[in-house]
């Protein structure tokens, strides 16, 4: 999905999230990101072990 993207084009965005959310909040917003990417992994894992096998 971001294999197109360069450094420059990540300098550019990490510019505007700093912008748009401020220095102070962005260690807060980093930290909530992780957390929520972390559940949402272990959602997919849970879901996959509970699913049961194909009958055919």
């Amino acid at each position: 999905m971001f294999s197109n993207l360069g450094g420059g084009d990540f300098i550019w965005i990490l510019l505007i999230v700093v912008v748009l959310f401020g220095a102070a909040k962005l260690p807060k917003l980093a930290r909530s990101l992780g957390a929520s990417a972390s559940e949402f992994r272990k959602g997919l894992e849970d879901g996959a072990e509970q699913e049961p096998p194909d009958k055919e």
